[in-house]
């Protein structure tokens, strides 16, 4: 996040050490660091702080003239934020049309949003998750600057009104008072059990951050602590307290507990508040502490890592698959760390530096080159698709819109179906089985689903990235409408995302009475992972007709068959997954036709005691399982080299 600076304005190294843990925080949560589940925090304090310094400069100048330079007030943080905003974007764009040109269609509302500084509403609007699992984006992390700016463009206006009452005491009051209805809102619009797009993008939401930054500010003016002498120590130890509990945070909290919505994120608010009163104190230690020279560099360039480091992690992880985790991690953030210092030397600080006033955009000749940045961004994003047909590129198959099936295997029109629709349905031989399954699911069933359809031709598959399960009801009415939600239904949701059994079970009733059910639980090394396998094993051994793929278990030790995120199938563990699929299918299927013998009246064949195909549990009372139909191994998966979309997202790009 950038650092307003104003030629007056007070410098207080110990706020760059504050920067410089913040976005450290930040990165180790995207880089899925097992120490870090609470990493995201960062952009709260990066928020408070930038509230803190945006209303010292305007509380500064309007105490001082007696009004606020708007023109001068503006240009300034366009200044310091547009060009190495333009630079990232015009060189990850290039970067994408040439290497993965077929994400540029699904990349364009992206880059228009994070030009305009409005992705969070967009990202809002669009249903897109901030932690569903590795959706190919590399400007999802732009939400929080948006956040930033619409709050630069709208809390001057307010500050100026609120500094009219002259008394500093009710003009922090009355932004506290702000803060407080911010948070408010926050905790009213969040459901516990459901994914937080909307409190969590929001910038009504996440106002308070910054508004209690600005409380301080009007409080505690850097300038007129500039000559305090002697120890405050009851402010460091106050700013300690404060460090202390949101390095706590960073370790033991994670975005899907419902207490963070609710007063969480409020109390890191005034947490780093203390930090920061601390630190603007010049007798107080922690001031020192976090000045070391170390951190005041990395948080001097604080800004150009946080713009660079998910577009690395992004798109460079696949290109490092063949490394280690904590290899490809260290060459990822080291990377993204020499992209932040070229940005900060040869964009930020020249810039930053420029007499506008007295030579306007007329820059040096070895300068000019960041101008193109507006213009070329946009023709890259317009454009690039055609360009990268001229250039004979092969694209990567284009990552679904929302709300679509993303991956079909639509059945033929002359194909018999299976609508469900009540009483009893004439029994069908099991090679038409595919023609009676449906499979609805994320980023994993996009993996499985090429086996999948050849283990059981006819099957419908509805698979997209990043889908959750809050997503699924338009998914299923979609589905019904056209005759494609089928007698035997999987359901493989738990990826992205947590959700309650009531939920789930909703879910399942909505699709009606007469369908059989497989749940797959998950493998995902987040917080809600845990969560998300209890509530499906609960349900799956109390829901009629319904056996559990028990996924978790089946994974534990074929971790040669995932790619480097630990998510995503490669085409052997595909292959693998499929088949546990089809077995569930089958063994639903056998028990399903003892209850619909076909017309022959041949008995299906009975199970040898104690025999279960691996990965699947029987719902309770079942009795012995009936035996599968031959394994998808012999004749029907096989060794068949098929394409995904993992080279976009299965490699291992994280969110």
């Amino acid at each position: 996040m950038p650092k307003p600076l104003e030629r007056r304005a007070r410098y207080m190294p110990g706020l760059d050490g504050l920067r410089a843990l913040a976005v450290l925080a930040v990165i180790a949560y995207h880089l899925r660091l097992p120490w870090a589940p609470g990493g995201l925090l960062g952009v709260g304090v990066f928020f408070t702080l930038s509230g803190y310094l945006i209303t010292d400069i305007i509380a500064t100048e309007v105490r001082d003239t007696g009004r606020l330079r708007w023109a001068r007030f503006w240009r300034r943080r366009a200044q310091r934020l547009l060009p190495a905003l333009w630079v990232m974007l015009l060189l990850v764009t290039a970067w994408v049309a040439l290497r993965e040109p077929g994400l540029l269609p699904s990349l364009r509302g992206e880059l228009a949003a994070a030009f305009f500084y409005v992705s969070n509403w967009w990202d809002i609007f669009r249903h897109v998750s901030y932690f569903s699992s590795f959706l190919p984006d590399p400007f999802k992390h732009l939400w929080s600057l948006a956040v930033e700016e619409q709050f630069y463009l709208l809390w001057p206006l307010i500050a100026v009104l609120i500094l009219k009452t002259g008394r500093p005491w009710l003009q922090a009051l009355l932004t506290v008072l702000l803060a407080l209805l911010s948070a408010a809102w926050m905790a009213w619009l969040y459901h516990p059990g459901t994914v937080p797009n909307r409190v969590y993008y929001g910038t009504d939401t996440r106002a308070f951050a910054l508004l209690i930054g600005a409380a301080l500010a009007f409080l505690w003016p850097s300038r007129s602590l500039a000559g305090r002498r002697g120890w405050p120590w009851w402010l460091d130890l106050a700013g300690a307290a404060g460090l202390a509990g949101f390095l706590a945070l960073t370790v033991a909290s994670n975005a899907y507990q419902t207490w963070i919505y609710r007063g969480g994120m409020l109390g890191l608010a005034v947490a780093a508040a203390a930090i920061v009163a601390a630190v603007a104190h010049p007798g107080a230690r922690l001031g020192r502490v976090l000045g070391w020279a170390p951190l005041r560099w990395l948080g001097e360039r604080s800004y150009g890592l946080y713009l660079w480091h998910y577009p690395v992690i992004v798109l460079a992880t696949p290109l490092w698959s063949q490394w280690a985790g904590w290899e490809r991690d260290g060459m990822e953030a080291g990377l993204s760390l020499l992209l932040a210092a070229l940005s900060w030397r040869w964009v930020e600080q020249p810039l930053r530096r420029w007499d506008w006033a007295a030579q306007g955009w007329r820059l040096p000749r070895f300068r000019r080159p960041w101008r193109l940045a507006l213009v070329a961004t946009g023709l890259l994003a317009g454009g690039t698709v055609d360009a990268a047909g001229l250039l004979g590129l092969s694209p990567v198959p284009v990552l679904p819109a929302p709300h679509r099936l993303a991956v079909e295997s639509l059945h033929p029109a002359s194909r018999p179906r299976d609508r469900a629709r009540g009483g009893t349905p004439p029994p069908f031989p099991p090679s038409e089985l595919g023609a009676h399954v449906t499979a609805i699911g994320d980023s994993v069933m996009v993996d499985a689903a090429p086996f999948l359809e050849q283990a059981l031709p006819g099957i419908t598959v509805s698979a997209q990235v990043g889908r959750q399960l809050i997503a699924a009801p338009p998914v299923i009415r979609q589905l019904q409408a056209a005759g494609a939600l089928h007698r035997f239904v999987i359901v493989e949701l738990g990826t992205n995302g947590p959700f309650t059994a009531a939920q789930l079970r909703a879910l399942l009733h909505a699709m009606g009475p007469h369908h059989w059910f497989v749940l797959v639980n998950t493998r995902e090394p987040r917080p809600w992972e845990t969560a998300v396998n209890t509530v499906i094993d609960r349900v799956a051994a109390t829901y009629p007709h319904t056996l559990l793929v028990n996924w978790y278990q089946e994974s534990a030790a074929v971790s040669q068959d995932f790619y480097p995120d630990e998510v995503h199938l490669n085409p052997q563990g595909a292959r693998f997954y499929a088949g546990l699929l089809v077995q569930a299918v089958r063994t639903l299927y056998a028990r399903w036709i003892r209850t619909n013998p076909p017309p022959s009246r041949q008995p299906a064949q009975q199970t040898p005691p104690g025999r279960v195909p691996p990965g699947i549990s029987p719902a309770p009372g079942a009795g012995t399982a009936p035996a599968p139909l031959p394994p998808p191994g012999q004749g029907q998966i096989s060794g068949t080299s098929v394409t995904t979309i993992s080279s976009v997202y299965g490699s291992g790009a994280r969110p």
